[in-house]
């Protein structure tokens, strides 16, 4: 539990440190490459003519169409490779092709999102339930109810996807990668280009920023694919537009809330619902509707101390390739169950932080499995790390009271409060807004976290940091929109994330504990998002369901 300095740190800040997109090898080529622009779209046609004119330009090559689901597969497409990078990519905008852009290319996601939002308003399928809400709500006449949405998001890492590869004959292959997953590496080339696990050597670069995108192997796939066929080194650099537009998203999503409460304001009826496409969709194509892996992440394991409860899904198809980003479906679902939780502390007079921890009762151990819901736990039994009660409420009165909630403010200043486990770690999120001329500005981010014990706390506290810089992006202004199945959005111009003059004050509390280390890469995530918009109403704002805030305020 002693801090340990970064072994790469100055290399970092002095540029010695290789990246993806630093690597060189012998006679190296450069490959960009121009895809589909609608997921399950073919190539029909390619006029490279005037591609080929350019000085540089080695050959042009058709990627192979493995069609649907998308898996880690190349995508569609057609490569251009010159003798540097840039040549490729100027002779890219020269090529002439013709795209069936197939079934999805009816896609938009502001009808999509109308489409789930009114599903989630009808009763779904149950996969958690606990008493009778239907009596529940027959018999209590204080009654609210809203629904909430979150847009497609990307990763958009500071480095973009890249990919260098060497083939050595008889099915060996030696690749360089910002990758997260060389052992995924491996497997899915050897699976694509029928070779052995065994023949494919992976170097591991820095990542430039990963979040999970880095996790998927498609880009390593493309050059190994490459230099195959040229039977050359080659380097797969991908554009920030081609990162933007070809990412495996984080899921759109509409969840609805309903509870109803008693004379005292205690709830006695609860009821939530979702609806997203599943990262499941990306490999098979039967995933229709949110998976219990997913609904394992803040939704079915919600902690609160009700009679009635019932936690449903309703269908959703997936029209994107659709995979994990930092805390996964955590992100949607911690932001609708800690608004909705909020806004009925309101409707009953009470402290928002005092309802949180009422809702969340006794200290107990929760068992979602007792209630007929096939729990994960992120992979770990839950005799070994259970759902505690206890500590979600320590983290969340720690927070109160290390970062000044509830203590007399400015005119126009609101403080907003959340808490959630996710990946076996308790984090709650105090933040303080002001609003001024429309604008929502940041002015503190206080995180507490409880992670057992804190193997090395320097890098738990740069881990929370990046988490409420990320969370706030996500809360404030990022936002993936597609029209007839193509991405609109292109670099950070429109792909926002949160700049250095937005960024507020944040602190980091780390509760000491005895139990075991658990996650802390993602679970500061969940609650950034509700805790601001909690602010924001504190402050006398309006209630934000759907994000990002910039849709309603200036940021």
């Amino acid at each position: 539990s002693k801090p340990v300095p970064i072994v790469d740190l100055d290399i970092m800040l002095n540029g010695e440190a290789e990246y993806g997109i630093d690597t060189q090898l012998p006679d190296m080529l450069y490959a960009s490459i121009e895809r589909c622009p609608v997921i399950g779209g073919s190539l029909v046609s390619v006029d490279d003519t005037e591609a080929r004119k350019i000085k540089g330009v080695i050959d042009i090559i058709t990627l192979p169409n493995k069609g649907l689901p998308p898996v880690f597969h190349a995508l569609p497409g057609i490569a251009v490779i010159a003798n540097n990078s840039w040549t490729a990519m100027q002779a890219r905008k020269k090529l002439n092709i013709k795209w069936d852009l197939g079934a999805n290319a009816s896609h938009t996601s502001k009808d999509y999102l109308a489409a789930l939002s009114k599903s989630v308003a009808t009763k779904g399928t149950v996969v958690r339930s606990r008493g009778d809400v239907d009596k529940a709500f027959a018999d209590y006449s204080e009654q609210h109810e809203a629904t909430y949405t979150v847009p497609y998001l990307a990763h958009a890492t500071m480095e973009p996807p890249a990919a260098s590869a060497i083939y050595h004959g008889d099915g060996h292959y030696e690749i360089w990668a910002c990758t997260q997953d060389p052992q995924g590496v491996q497997s899915t080339i050897a699976g694509e280009l029928k070779t052995e696990a065994a023949k494919v050597k992976v170097h591991v670069t820095l990542l430039g920023g990963a979040f999970g995108r880095k996790s998927k192997p498609d880009f390593a796939v493309e050059a190994a694919f490459l230099a195959k066929t040229l039977n050359k080194p080659v380097k797969v650099t991908w554009s920030r537009e081609d990162d933007i537009h070809f990412d495996y998203f984080h899921a759109i999503s509409a969840q609805y809330y309903k509870a109803a409460w008693d004379k005292k304001g205690k709830v006695k009826g609860w009821v939530q619902r979702a609806a997203y496409p599943s990262i499941g969709a990306t490999f098979n194509p039967l995933a229709t509707s949110p998976q219990d892996f997913e609904l394992s992440l803040g939704f079915a394991d919600m902690p609160f101390d009700f009679e009635n409860i019932s936690c449903e899904k309703q269908p959703a198809l997936a029209h994107l390739r659709i995979g994990w980003l930092r805390s996964v479906d955590n992100i949607h679902q911690a932001f609708a169950i800690q608004s909705f939780i909020n806004e009925l502390a309101l409707k009953t007079g009470k402290d928002a932080k005092e309802f949180l921890l009422e809702s969340i009762g006794a200290d107990r151990y929760v068992d979602p499995t007792k209630e007929g819901f096939k729990y994960g736990n992120y992979g770990e039994p839950l005799d070994k790390y259970p759902i505690d009660t206890a500590r979600l409420k320590n983290v969340i009165q720690v927070v109160g009271e290390k970062s000044g909630y509830g203590e007399k403010i400015e005119n126009g200043e609101g403080w907003g409060i959340a808490g959630h486990r996710s990946f076996l770690t308790y984090v709650a999120v105090a933040t303080k807004v002001k609003l001024e001329n429309n604008k929502v500005v940041l002015k503190e981010i206080h995180c507490a976290v409880d992670c057992g014990l804190a193997v090395n706390p320097d890098r738990v506290r740069s881990q929370m940091e990046g988490a409420m810089i990320f969370g706030a992006s996500i809360a404030l202004m990022s936002e993936i929109t597609t029209k007839d199945g193509r991405v609109k959005q292109s670099n950070y111009n429109d792909y926002q994330l949160l700049r250095m003059y937005q960024s507020p004050k944040i602190v980091i509390h780390l509760v000491a504990t005895d139990h075991l280390p658990t996650g802390v890469g993602e679970p500061g995530v969940p609650p950034v998002a509700p805790s601001i918009t909690n602010a924001i109403v504190a402050a006398g704002g309006k209630r934000i369901r759907d994000l990002p805030v910039n849709k309603h305020y200036k940021v």
